[in-house]
C-alpha cells in the first residue's frame, strides 16, 4: 500500500521525515510517495530539497501523511488546494497529520464534530480555521476514526508509532522505537508540552 506525503513549500522537515522513518521500517507493508500540487522540487522550511510528482497522479486508495509548517498559514487560504485535499483525504484508507496539518485537513470540513490536537504553538491559530472541531490541547496524538492528527514536529514519530501499534500491534511500534533508539512517548493523551492547560 502507497503512504502518500503532501509536500509543500516551507513545510516542517521533521513533520515528514519523522514518520517516514517509523513508516520506512515497514517496506513490506508500505511504499512511500511524495506529492505536491503542481509537482517537481519542493522545499521546506529549512532547505531541504524533495522531489514530488502531481497531486493529479496520486493513487487515492492509500494513506495520506499532511504536515505542518510555516507554508501552511498561505496554504490554507488556496481554495483550489483545499477541494483538492478534501477528495484525496476522503478517498485516503486513513489520513495522518502533523503539526499544523490539521489546519490544512480542518479547513476542508472533514474534521467537524471529530476529535483532533494540532501544535501547540500555533494551537489558537489551528482551533481559528475551525470551531466546530473538538480541539485536544493536552493530547499528544488523537484518533477519531481514519482521522489521525498529532501534535507539533516531533509527535509525528509518537503518531506514526502510535498508528503501527493500531495496524501491527503494540510490540511492531515497541521494535521499530528499539530500532530507531527512540523514546516513544506512547500516552497518546499527555503532551508535555502543553503546559497545565487542558
Amino acid at each position: 500500500m502507497n503512504i502518500n506525503i503532501i509536500l509543500f513549500h516551507d513545510f516542517e522537515t521533521l513533520d515528514v521525515f519523522g514518520p517516514v522513518e517509523v513508516l520506512g521500517k515497514l517496506p513490506e507493508e508500505y511504499k512511500i510517495k511524495f506529492y505536491s500540487p503542481e509537482g517537481g522540487i519542493v522545499i521546506s522550511s529549512q532547505g531541504t530539497q524533495v522531489v514530488t510528482e502531481p497531486l493529479n497522479t496520486m493513487e487515492k486508495q492509500s494513506i495520506l501523511i499532511i504536515p505542518g509548517g510555516q507554508g501552511t498559514r498561505e496554504l490554507v487560504s488556496n481554495e483550489e488546494f483545499i477541494y483538492q485535499l478534501k477528495n484525496i483525504a476522503e478517498q485516503s484508507l486513513f489520513c495522518l497529520t502533523v503539526c499544523t496539518g490539521s489546519a490544512l485537513l480542518a479547513k476542508t470540513g472533514l474534521l467537524k464534530n471529530r476529535r483532533a490536537t494540532s501544535n501547540k504553538n500555533a494551537f489558537q491559530w489551528v482551533m481559528s480555521v475551525d470551531m466546530e472541531v473538538y480541539w485536544i490541547k493536552k493530547a499528544r496524538w488523537v484518533t477519531d476514526g481514519k482521522y489521525y492528527t498529532s501534535s507539533g514536529v516531533s509527535a509525528g514519530m509518537d503518531m506514526a508509532l502510535g498508528f503501527v501499534a493500531d495496524q501491527f500491534g503494540l510490540g511492531k511500534a515497541k521494535e521499530i522505537a528499539q530500532r530507531i533508539e527512540y523514546i516513544w512517548n506512547s500516552d497518546r493523551d499527555n503532551d508535555i508540552f502543553a503546559g497545565d492547560e487542558i
